[in-house]
């Protein structure tokens, strides 16, 4: 069991001991650190406390990072829309509404469960939960995605997406007339520190760039396409909502009243990479969907 200490700085005097330790790593989440708590992995001053013990000035905490559980991801067959497809690489065209890879507690249903039934060889790198998966997009955004087949594919994959080589194009309709026809939104981002499961601009986040183009404006929308340089964690709905155009149908992003579709309008429809096999550049196109498509015709008109 791997152990973890931190010293209360004054800045966290009298704040939560759950709140604290969830900070401390972007993979914790609070309530998976209440079950530690509750667990008697975490000791203050080498005692055991209770989720909402506040924290004083010079407070030792120690945590006994307990080791994950292996979990058990069946096969299960769906009807997935495979846009590509070799010995080493898959592109397919997730539809909204799917989870990309299983959590515990939500183990079936994602395109992982779907992958393992279509191809019995995926990567191995990301573990159990996460077989071939180099990147992912959103539950409520649909389109494109690349897959490993083996570890050599999801190594070359991977130094893509650090070299900011592939080409991810998105498109997405937006609050309010975006001015500038062109733009350029550089802006780091992190967690909330005010609510763990939103991420934000903050200064100490991770370098976030997002190039868009205006496709057609509205009256009190437009419809813009995004290209990622980076792929921060919903790096798209945060920079929009950033600059002041939050997108379309946002729970978490976007404001109150906004037009319902399920879910954001965002749609990633172009993929291109270089094949790490054939050292080839291939490129694929997904059409909007159809709720994409309608609410662009209503708005329209």
């Amino acid at each position: 069991m791997e152990k973890m200490e931190h010293i209360i700085l004054e800045s966290e005097n009298n704040e939560r001991i759950d709140k604290i330790i969830s900070t401390l790593n972007a993979e914790w989440s609070r309530s998976q650190v209440q079950q530690w708590i509750k667990d008697g992995h975490v000791k203050v001053n080498g005692k055991q406390i209770k989720a909402n013990y506040k924290c004083t000035t010079n407070d030792q905490i120690v945590i006994d990072i307990p080791e994950p559980e292996i979990l058990d991801v069946q096969a299960e067959e769906m009807n997935l829309d495979i846009y590509y497809e070799d010995g080493d690489v898959l592109v397919v065209n997730k539809p909204k509404g799917m989870v990309v890879h299983p959590a515990p507690g939500h183990l079936t249903g994602t395109l992982v469960n779907g992958l393992m039934a279509h191809c019995k060889d995926l990567s191995g790198i990301n573990g159990v939960l996460r077989p071939g998966i180099v990147h992912r997009i959103d539950k409520d955004t649909s389109g494109l995605l690349m897959v490993a087949k083996n570890d050599m594919a999801h190594e070359g994959l991977v130094n893509q997406l650090v070299d900011k080589s592939v080409t991810r194009k998105y498109f997405a309709i937006v609050h309010g007339n975006v001015p500038h026809d062109y733009g350029t939104i550089d802006a780091p981002i992190g967690r909330d520190p005010n609510d763990r499961q939103r991420m934000t601009v903050v200064d100490n986040g991770k370098q976030a760039v997002t190039h868009f183009r205006v496709l057609e404006r509205f009256n009190q929308y437009t419809f813009i396409e995004c290209e990622l340089e980076t792929g921060r964690t919903h790096q798209i709905r945060v920079h929009m909502k950033y600059i002041g155009f939050p997108l379309v149908g946002d729970p978490k992003y976007g404001p109150r009243k906004t037009l319902s579709i399920g879910g954001q309008a965002l749609h990633a429809g172009i993929l291109g990479f270089i094949h790490p096999r054939t050292k080839q550049y291939i490129e694929f196109e997904a059409p909007l969907p159809e709720e994409f498509e309608k609410l662009l015709i209503e708005l329209k008109r």
